[in-house]
C-alpha cells in the first residue's frame, strides 16, 4: 500500500465570493451577502457509517471523525472507509485538514448540484456521481449525488439524497476481504458498479412507461403530451448523469499501467464501463423514441382536429341547407297570406269588392306567385 502522506493540521481556507445554492436546508442571508452554512436539521446524522481496514477486514468503527482519525494513526497498514450524508462544512472541512483533501473539490461537496466528472488532485482523487431510482408510485425517476475522495490510505463518500443505498456495497465488500484488501480503489469501482447497476431498474421502468404512452397516443388520450414531456425532461436528467460516465471510466482505464492497477480491478472496471456504455446508448434511444412518439402524438391530435372542424363544416352546411328549405317554404306560402290577410280586411270601400271575378282573380294571383317563387327558389337549389 502506498506510504501515507503528511496531513495539514488545518483546513484549507474557503475561496471567496461563492455562493451556495438555497434549497431545503439552506437560510438566506440576511444583509445580501453570502449565504450562510446550511442548517442541519437536530435530528440528523451525518456520519451513516466510519470504519478503519486492515488487510480487508475491520479492526474499528469509530463513532466520531475525531476517533476515526485517531485509529487510523494507529493503523499503519490502515485504510479508512468514511460514509457521510450531507455533512456540515466544519465536518467537511475537518475532513479536508486531516486528508488534505484540495479546497476546490471540498466546496464541490458541499454544493453539491455537481455535473459527473472525475478529477485528480495529487494523490488524491475526487469522483461525482449521479445516481437515479424508480420509484414505482408515482412513476418517475428520482436522481441523486454522491462525492467520492479516494487517497492512498482512505475513502470518503458525501451522499446527497436517497440514493444510491451504498450499505449493500461496504456489506459486499466486507464480506470479499481479498478484494477489500487491494485499497480504497477497490472500493470506488465497487461503488461505481453499484451506481450502474441502480441504472438497470430505471431503464426497464422507462422502457414500461414509453410502452404504456405509445398504447396511450393511439388510444387518443388527451393527458399523453403532459406524460411525454415530463418523461423527456427526466431522460435529458438520466442523460446528463450516464453520458459522462464513459469519458470517466476511460479515463480511469488509461491510467492502469501508470498507477499499477491490480488486474482484478482492471476487470472489474471494464465490466462496469460495458454496463455503462449500454445504459448510455438506452437512455439514447429513449430520447429519441420519446421524440418520435412526441411527433405522431401531434400528428395525430392534429388529424384529430381536423376531422371535428370536418364534421363541424358539414353539420353546418347541412343546417344552411335545412334553413334554406325552410326560408324557401315560408316566402312561398306569406305570398297567399298576404293576399288573403289584405282581402280579409273589413273595410267597405275597397277596390274589387264587388266584381264578380274578384276571388278567382285572387285565387289566381296567390297560385302564380307561390309558383313563381317555387320555380326560383328550385333553380337556385335552395328546394
Amino acid at each position: 500500500m502506498p506510504e501515507r502522506p503528511d496531513r495539514r493540521p488545518t483546513p484549507p481556507a474557503k475561496r471567496p465570493g461563492r455562493l451556495r445554492p438555497s434549497g431545503p436546508g439552506t437560510t438566506p442571508p440576511a444583509d445580501g451577502g453570502q449565504e450562510p452554512a446550511a442548517a442541519v436539521p437536530p435530528n440528523h446524522r451525518s456520519v451513516i457509517d466510519s470504519a478503519v481496514y486492515r488487510d480487508g477486514l475491520r479492526v474499528a468503527s469509530p463513532a466520531t471523525l475525531a476517533d476515526t482519525f485517531r485509529q487510523l494513526r494507529e493503523q499503519p497498514d490502515g485504510m479508512a472507509w468514511i460514509g457521510l450524508h450531507r455533512p456540515t462544512e466544519s465536518e467537511l472541512h475537518s475532513l479536508a485538514g486531516e486528508f488534505n483533501l484540495h479546497e476546490l473539490a471540498v466546496e464541490d461537496a458541499l454544493e453539491a448540484h455537481q455535473r459527473p466528472k472525475l478529477e485528480r488532485y495529487g494523490d488524491t482523487l475526487f469522483v461525482v456521481l449521479r445516481a437515479a431510482r424508480y420509484l414505482d408510485a408515482p412513476e418517475e425517476v428520482e436522481f441523486g449525488e454522491l462525492h467520492v475522495f479516494v487517497g492512498p490510505d482512505f475513502l470518503i463518500t458525501v451522499r446527497h439524497g436517497g440514493a444510491p443505498d451504498l450499505s449493500s456495497v461496504r456489506r459486499r465488500m466486507e464480506e470479499n476481504p481479498a478484494l477489500l484488501s487491494l485499497g480504497p480503489e477497490a472500493a470506488l469501482y465497487a461503488i461505481l458498479d453499484a451506481v450502474v447497476d441502480g441504472y438497470a431498474p430505471v431503464v426497464a421502468g422507462v422502457q414500461t412507461d414509453i410502452d404504456e404512452i405509445e398504447t396511450e397516443v393511439f388510444r387518443g388520450d388527451p393527458a399523453v403530451s403532459r406524460r411525454i414531456y415530463e418523461l423527456s425532461r427526466e431522460m435529458v436528467e438520466f442523460q446528463r448523469a450516464t453520458r459522462p460516465l464513459v469519458g470517466m471510466l476511460h479515463g480511469l482505464m488509461a491510467g492502469f499501467a501508470k498507477y499499477g492497477t491490480d488486474e482484478e480491478l482492471q476487470r472489474y472496471l471494464r465490466d462496469v464501463a460495458d454496463h455503462v456504455t449500454h445504459t448510455s446508448e438506452r437512455v439514447d434511444g429513449f430520447r429519441q423514441a420519446l421524440t418520435e412518439i412526441l411527433t405522431v402524438n401531434a400528428t395525430l391530435v392534429s388529424q384529430q382536429q381536423n376531422a371535428e372542424m370536418r364534421a363541424l363544416a358539414e353539420a353546418g352546411f347541412e343546417q344552411n341547407e335545412e334553413i334554406k328549405k325552410i326560408s324557401s317554404w315560408a316566402a312561398i306560402l306569406f305570398a297567399p297570406t298576404l293576399v288573403g290577410t289584405i282581402y280579409g280586411m273589413n273595410f267597405e270601400t275597397m277596390p274589387e269588392l264587388k266584381w264578380a271575378g274578384g276571388y278567382p282573380f285572387a285565387i289566381l294571383l296567390m297560385a302564380m306567385v307561390c309558383v313563381s317563387l317555387y320555380v326560383i327558389f328550385k333553380k337556385r337549389d335552395w328546394l
